[in-house]
């Protein structure tokens, strides 16, 4: 599983960029399955990936198009998908989202997650014998009619909370 150390985050977008390039040999945000949510008013920056939810919802798919693979990632199969959106909408933080019509997520790049090599501040971290799942089920009705951004979004500000108000404490707001 990929945790998420949002307090070491720059918003250097290594890990966006190296994943991007990995995957397609191109550098684009739409193209990385890594998304770096940045809230600038409040100075956050928190990349948002797969969590290989308990629930995993995406797997949901009308086509069987997405699997869980044997690291627990989900693994898409664009020959099965037929871009109907079904995971993307049913992703409560906006972790999966269709590019050219195939649904990008996390597949652990095998067990070597690009994003983590490539992230020298330690905020992004692959822990493969974490045993103890991510129920996405609080974020799952909130997240109806909302856009994959969107979501993110959301979710970055659920994540980050208790940050933020220690921040607002060591400065006696």
């Amino acid at each position: 599983m990929i945790v998420i150390h949002p307090e070491l985050c720059s918003g250097c977008e290594r890990c966006q960029v190296n994943c991007s390039f990995f995957h397609t040999g191109s550098v684009g945000r739409s193209r990385s399955r890594v998304k770096v949510v940045k809230i600038e008013e409040l100075g956050i920056d928190y990349p948002v990936i797969c969590r290989q939810c308990e629930e995993r919802y995406c797997t949901r798919c009308p086509e069987s198009a997405l699997q869980v693979g044997p690291l627990g990632q989900i693994v898409a199969s664009p020959t099965l998908c037929t871009a109907c959106g079904t995971c993307e909408t049913l992703c409560p933080i906006g972790a999966i989202e269709l590019y050219n019509d195939i649904p990008y997520v996390c597949d652990l790049c095998g067990g070597d997650p690009r994003c983590v090599a490539q992230c020298n501040m330690g905020a992004v971290e692959y822990v493969p014998e974490e045993t103890e799942t991510v129920s996405l089920a609080p974020f799952k009705k909130e997240s109806r009619g909302l856009s994959p951004e969107e979501k993110r979004v959301r979710f970055a500000l659920d994540r980050t909370r208790e940050m933020r108000e220690a921040w607002k404490a060591s400065v006696g707001e």
